[in-house]
């Protein structure tokens, strides 16, 4: 129902817009007096206006025009009640609509002052009080509609100014996306209307197709709304780590130099430990003597590096050192920077698999293994996957809870079979699942098992043949996931967790809290295992890809040269 049809038919009780309302007919009609008779006659004749009584809303517009010869019979036919009368019925609402002018100066209260209708006027067919009523309202209505009109078809020209500058300031910036970021979102400082407005333009601007677009808005209004968020402070940050994952510009420099303020802030304590020893032995002497190298080799191990790791290091920096010439410290710290970098470097390797991947998650109990998982989970999910997370860790107590809120949050589907169930039975459930139901990514959880515990670790091994009997290839990847924190005993569960259930990849988690960040050198060298993220906080943009690098020139305090 349209506007104009749905308030016509409010003030007039259920009639539609533009039906005739009939004037009830009485079989005794009186006849009209004749002052009223010379009236309609001069009217037929274009004459007589000074006798003309104060005409009624309808009566001014039909007046405007002179009525024709057939019209004139149809009036005096109608007031005898003749077969003409239903078409006499209709000529006011004809007339009102061909002579209404487009603006109309004079007032409804000017139009109406003083005007009486008759009892000829009533029977001749014109409207009566309440039809009188219903057109008056009408025409209020229809004036208050084309000024709401007219207020809205100004708001698009005030949208397209908007837009046009933010649209040229973009233009003018960085192609950064902080840049663009900080364009879009000035002048917005909670989360209203405008953010979402502003949002959405920055997507079409960045050419996002609509569907996904808004699926990212409505997710990260849904977000906002779980994480009972209001002010941009508050979310700020996430909100870029989103576009970032979601607009596939994680790697752009904006982004890089994101990461490495995050890497340098979670490595302070390590740095404070390592890095200024580092700086205190470069200062402290001006060759390289065998002094000088002892002293290298105590600070790495004191650093958690481990001793053969560190005796390691050593050599190659003084079979460079020697190579190249270098012969002062100064000289030693680019030497130095590169090889810590090379620790990290392991060989690619084929990323592609049949979906879905399936991805086992192991490590000790207190690691942050669930934690971790919901983060792994959401970057997923910025990225456009569908996934699915399993909770095999069926011992602990309330694991199965923990990790159903944390899926919840994400809003990832979630399945478990409760405590105390098998766990290699929730993993073959949870492929099927995975399998029929178009999954991208399936996250399985494993109990916090003790690296000493030989049959907890037998159970790991059947929950890996049962995935693997059902998807080829499966599980995909093995990640195991250690906190930064434990110093030394890291390398002992990456041996164990390595020999016994094929891990290929490492998550150092808590690394923001530790001045044993030189563990990750440890693990790395020792087990060619690649560090794949690093935890640098609670947020779930906290958890940020791996770059050796950035890591090596954090922990040696260095700044792009």
């Amino acid at each position: 129902m349209g506007f104009f049809s749905a308030v016509k038919k409010f003030f007039s009780g259920g009639s539609h817009a533009g039906e005739n309302v009939e004037s009830p007919k009485t079989p005794d009609v009186p006849q009209p007096e004749a002052g009223e008779k010379q009236v309609e006659e001069a009217g037929a004749e274009g004459s007589a206006e000074a006798s003309e009584p104060a005409l009624l809303p309808s009566e001014a517009q039909e007046e405007r025009s002179e009525p024709s010869e057939e019209q004139a019979g149809a009036l005096a036919g109608d007031r005898t009640g003749g077969p003409e009368h239903e078409t006499s019925e209709a000529k006011p609402d004809q007339a009102d609509e061909e002579n209404r002018e487009p603006e109309e100066s004079v007032s409804f209260e000017e139009k109406t002052a003083g005007a009486v209708p008759s009892e000829a006027g009533k029977s001749a067919g014109h409207p009566s009080d309440a039809e009188v009523s219903e057109r008056a309202s009408e025409r209020s209505a229809s004036q208050a509609a084309e000024a709401h009109a007219s207020a809205g078809a100004g708001a698009p020209a005030a949208r397209d100014e908007e837009e046009e500058k933010l649209t040229l300031a973009l233009r003018e910036a960085e192609p950064r996306l902080s840049a663009w970021l900080g364009i879009v979102l000035d002048g917005v400082e909670e989360a209203d209307e405008l953010l979402w407005k502003r949002l959405a333009f920055l997507l079409r601007a960045l050419e996002t197709p609509e569907d996904e677009a808004r699926v990212f808005l409505d997710d990260f209004r849904t977000w906002l709304e779980r994480m009972d968020y209001h002010w941009l402070e508050d979310f700020r940050s996430e909100l870029q780590y989103r576009l970032a994952l979601a607009l596939d510009m994680e790697d752009e420099e904006d982004e890089r130099d994101r990461l490495f303020a995050k890497l340098q802030s979670g490595l302070a304590r390590t740095r404070a430990r390592f890095g200024q020893g580092l700086s205190a032995l470069m200062a402290g002497h001006s060759e390289l003597s065998q002094d000088f190298w002892d002293e290298m080799e105590e600070l790495f191990i004191m650093a958690d590096m481990g001793a053969e790791p560190s005796l390691a290091l050593v050599r190659r920096l003084k079979e460079r050192a020697r190579a190249e010439g270098v012969t002062t410290p100064d000289g030693l710290m680019p030497l130095l920077e590169q090889e810590v970098e090379a620790i990290f470097k392991t060989p690619r390797r084929i990323a592609a698999v049949n979906p879905p991947e399936v991805i086992l998650m192991v490590g000790v109990n207190g690691v942050g293994k669930t934690t971790t998982i919901a983060k792994l989970a959401y970057r997923a999910q910025m990225q456009g996957k569908k996934v699915l997370i399993a909770a095999a860790d069926t011992f602990r107590a309330a694991a199965v809870e923990q990790l159903e809120v944390w899926a919840k949050r994400i809003g990832a589907d979630f399945h478990a079979k409760g405590m105390g169930a098998d766990p290699a039975a929730v993993a073959f459930e949870a492929m099927d699942k995975a399998m029929q139901g178009g999954y991208d990514v399936l996250f399985i959880d494993t109990a916090g098992r003790l690296h000493t515990k030989s049959n907890l670790m037998d159970e790991l091994h059947k929950i890996r043949m049962v995935v693997e009997r059902k998807l080829p290839g499966a599980p995909h990847r093995t990640i195991l996931v250690i906190d930064a924190t434990t110093g030394q005993n890291a390398l002992q569960q990456t041996k164990m967790f390595k020999d016994t259930s094929g891990v290929n990849e490492i998550i150092l988690t808590k690394l923001d809290g530790t001045a044993k960040g030189g563990v990750a050198l440890a693990v790395a060298s020792q087990f060619e295992l690649p560090i794949t993220f690093v935890g640098l906080g609670e947020k779930m943009e906290d958890l940020r890809p791996f770059d050796p690098h950035d890591f090596a020139r954090a922990l040696l305090g260095r700044d792009e040269q």
